[in-house]
């Protein structure tokens, strides 16, 4: 594949960014302390049919009875269910990222089915973009969530090595099925990794926009690249969220972009006073008028409603937060959630506030 750079110049490019990115994968500060969250459903939550905290699902983002059932298979051991939803997926891009990278995180922990499915197979492009993906989710465990100055060289030297490997697994995914983003969307996130220099990856982008210009999943993980806690700059991932969201027809998620953008560069990310501008007011809105033309089993969806319901409670808009918390409950893996060390807390702390300000 002519995009793939010489693993020497990638080497170098592994050690600047070993050598640079101390706390990388830093997250934003928790918020201080306030008021616990209830240990209890509150009368007025459990009026609204919402769920206590112990039953609200930190691995989940949603539930989706296709993507959801091929999982469930893979994780019994039986390739042939995850086989049959990817050819019925078909060219629907997003979703087919979706399932690629739900059978991916199956098949990290344990990869015997994807095995039987490339042994009955050979050459499936489908087993493919999951192999690829399923190598870079490897690699990240290997590398552990710990910021980089708590990472050990055994675990860098692990990373690194297994992302390698994994650029191989993400060639021959595009090379069986050339029209698939989903294994070039696999490289963006082995380029966080990898630290590829901006000129590749906006090659990288182009060939991904060529092939589905309105990739949500596609675009978020771009973002992540661009990014100052990877390999950009506030400035650099704001003009892309703001290129995206701008350009995109109805219906794409894209401009919640731009609320991932302002709330990932927040040197305080929970102070109310960032979420009050004119200026994020009017990106909450965007959003929120994206919504009706939004299809109903866009896997991402539910990120934009858990997103949405962030930023309306610390605008005080708690009505149409709550109408948000309702829609999603009971799947919190979802940023800004992901960000604390209890995220089914958080979320049911902010959805409280949502329903006591609804009243």
């Amino acid at each position: 594949m002519a995009r793939l750079l010489p693993l020497l110049v990638i080497a170098v490019w592994i050690y600047f960014w070993y050598r640079n990115r101390k706390g990388a994968a830093a997250r934003p500060e928790r918020e201080k302390a306030t008021t616990p969250a209830p240990a209890r459903l509150s009368k007025e939550a459990a009026a609204l049919g919402l769920l206590p905290q112990d039953r609200q699902d930190a691995e989940r983002l949603l539930r989706d009875p296709q993507i959801d059932g091929a999982r469930e298979a893979a994780e019994r051991g039986a390739w042939e269910p995850a086989a049959g939803a990817m050819t019925a997926i078909g060219k629907d891009w997003e979703r087919r990222t979706a399932l690629v990278i739900s059978l991916a995180k199956a098949a990290a922990d344990e990869d015997a089915w994807l095995t039987a499915w490339e042994a009955a197979r050979p050459g499936d492009p489908d087993a493919a973009a999951v192999r690829a993906r399923s190598t870079v989710f490897l690699a990240w465990e290997l590398r552990g969530a710990s910021t980089a100055d708590r990472t050990s060289a055994e675990q860098f030297e692990g990373f690194h090595r297994v992302l390698l490997r994994a650029r191989e697994d993400i060639a021959r995914a595009v090379e069986l099925n050339p029209e698939d983003p989903s294994p070039l969307v696999s490289d963006l996130w082995a380029g966080l990794g990898l630290g590829y220099p901006h000129a590749y990856v906006h090659e990288l982008w182009a060939e991904i926009a060529g092939r589905a210009p309105f990739h949500y999943e596609a675009h978020y993980s771009a973002l992540q690249y661009w990014c100052a806690k990877w390999h950009g700059s506030e400035e650099l991932a704001r003009a892309f969220a703001d290129k995206a969201a701008s350009g995109a027809p109805a219906g794409t998620l894209l401009p919640a972009l731009r609320l991932v953008a302002h709330f990932e560069h927040l040197d305080r990310p929970f102070n109310g006073k960032h979420y009050r501008t004119p200026e994020v007011t009017a990106m909450v809105d965007a959003l929120l008028a994206d919504l009706p033309a939004v299809r109903p089993d866009h896997p991402r969806l539910p990120e934009a409603r858990h997103l949405l319901a962030f930023f309306l409670v610390k605008q005080k808009r708690h009505a149409e937060a709550l109408e948000q918390f309702r829609l999603v409950d009971g799947c919190v893996a979802s940023i800004p959630w992901s960000y604390f060390k209890d995220p089914a807390e958080k979320y049911c702390d902010y959805r409280e506030r949502a329903v006591q300000g609804a009243r």
